[in-house]
C-alpha cells in the first residue's frame, strides 16, 4: 500500500504525540516522516522531505505556522506538488472565513477525534482529486494566509525621499524614485537602480514602512519592487510568476503570497 507522508510541527511534546496517535488511528495509511518542535526545523524538514500533508501549529518558537507556510510557498522546489496544509491552534480567532475555500484546513486544540476525522476525510479527498496539486491551490492558500494575518506591510512611518549609501569614502545620494528594486542581503539591503547596486545597513522589514506603498510593492519576502519599473508579469511553467523590468535584464520572482498584485484589472 502506498503511504501518504505527513509532517507535524508542534512545540508541546504531549500534544504532538497525541495528534500523531490520533492520526494513526484514523488514517492507517499515513506515515509521519518528521515531528518538529519549532518553525525553523519545520521549514527545513518540509523542504528536505517534501511531505504531502503539513500539520502546523500556528504559535510556536522560531517561526509561526503561518510564517512556515508562507516561506514554503516562496521556496517550494518541487517536483512534488505543494503539500496540503492543516493549521493547529488553541485560538479560535484563527478559525475564520479564511478557511471557507479548499487550500487549507484547521483543527483546534485539544484535538477531538470527531473534528480530526472530518479533516482527514477532506485531506484524503483532496489528495485523490488533485494528485498533482498546482498553482491554483497554492494561490488560494496564499489568499488564506493574507486573511489570517501574515504581515503584508509594517505600520506607516516617515517616508524616505533619498537613500544614503556608503561607497568607499563617499556617501552616494540616490533619490528613492530612481530605485528599481530593493533586495534583502543578510543584514543589508541591496539597492538596485538602472545602472548600479548599493548596499545599505538596514533590514527589508525596517525599510518597507518608510516607502510609498502605492509605488513600492513587496513581491517576495526578500524583494520590494518599484511598480513603475515593472514592464510585465510573466506566468512561467509550473504556474510561477516573475516580473520583467524596464531598465534591468534580470527577472524578479513573485511569491504566491503577492501574486494577487498582478491580476488583470
Amino acid at each position: 500500500m502506498t503511504m501518504t507522508t505527513a509532517l507535524i510541527a508542534e512545540d508541546e511534546p504531549i500534544l504532538a504525540a497525541t495528534l500523531a496517535a490520533a492520526l494513526q488511528r484514523q488514517w492507517p495509511g499515513l506515515s509521519i516522516v518528521a515531528n518538529c518542535a519549532n518553525g525553523i526545523d519545520a521549514l527545513q524538514q518540509a523542504l528536505a522531505l517534501q511531505p504531502e500533508v503539513l500539520f502546523l501549529d500556528i504559535k510556536m518558537p522560531g517561526k509561526s505556522g503561518l510564517d512556515v507556510a508562507a516561506e514554503l510557498a516562496d521556496a517550494w522546489p518541487g517536483p512534488a506538488p505543494f503539500p496540503q496544509v492543516v493549521f493547529v491552534t488553541a485560538y479560535d480567532e484563527f478559525a475564520v472565513q479564511a478557511f471557507d475555500r479548499e487550500a487549507a484546513d484547521y483543527v483546534l486544540k485539544p484535538v477531538s477525534d470527531e473534528r480530526l476525522g472530518r479533516t482527514v476525510a477532506r485531506l484524503q479527498q483532496r489528495l485523490q482529486d488533485k494528485p498533482a496539486g498546482g498553482a491554483a491551490a497554492l494561490e488560494v492558500l496564499a489568499g488564506q494566509l493574507r486573511a489570517l494575518g501574515v504581515p503584508m506591510a509594517a505600520p506607516p512611518a516617515q517616508r524616505l525621499t533619498v537613500i544614503r549609501a556608503a561607497v568607499g569614502n563617499q556617501v552616494r545620494m540616490v533619490p528613492v524614485e530612481d530605485v528599481v528594486y530593493f533586495e534583502a542581503a543578510d543584514k543589508y539591503v541591496n539597492v538596485v537602480t538602472a545602472d548600479c547596486e548599493l548596499l545599505i545597513r538596514m533590514s527589508l522589514k525596517e525599510l518597507l514602512p518608510q516607502l510609498d506603498e502605492q509605488l513600492f510593492w513587496q513581491v517576495h519576502r526578500g524583494t520590494i519592487v518599484n511598480s513603475s519599473c515593472v514592464l510585465s508579469a510573466l506566468r512561467e511553467e509550473g504556474g510561477k510568476l516573475s516580473l520583467a523590468l524596464r531598465s534591468r535584464a534580470e527577472k524578479l520572482r513573485v511569491s504566491p503570497l503577492y501574486a494577487h498584485l498582478f491580476r488583470q484589472m
